[in-house]
């Protein structure tokens, strides 16, 4: 591994966050036009919260969440399900070289946030503790 690859390596680059935004854009436009007949998105919002290009541009990850929670599982399975359709359509809004493969995954972030409120709160529970006994 070079310097360079190994200043770069889990950092996406300036085209690969330019292109992402306007996937990300792209996506949300064709969930608000209500375009998918699967019937598990029908009368759901789903929050695009980032999209990460191969470093080629030729695969995008989209992390999603829905709102409200529930059915994270299924709704990804439906996701997948509509990924050439919702390629088709991203390729009309953004014009790129090629048209990146969609992979959609159920962003973690809020079970993390959620993981990090709940370990906080045991640490100020411990702390009310010691104070309480001294």
């Amino acid at each position: 591994m070079n310097q360079r690859e190994i200043l770069y390596a889990g950092r996406m680059s300036q085209r690969q966050l330019r292109v992402g935004e306007l996937i990300r854009a792209a996506i949300v436009e064709v969930f608000q036009r209500g375009g998918l007949r699967d019937p598990m998105l029908k009368d759901i919002s789903i929050t695009v919260c980032e999209v990460r290009p191969s470093a080629d541009l030729k695969v995008a990850r989209i992390y999603v969440f829905p709102l409200g929670g529930g059915q994270e599982a299924n709704i990804v399975e439906a996701l997948t399900r509509a990924a050439p359709y919702l390629r088709r359509e991203v390729t009309k809004l953004v014009k790129l070289k090629f048209s990146p493969e969609l992979r959609f995954e159920l962003d973690p972030t809020f079970d993390e946030a959620q993981h990090i409120d709940n370990l906080l709160d045991g640490v100020s529970i411990s702390e009310q503790d010691t104070s309480q006994h001294s």
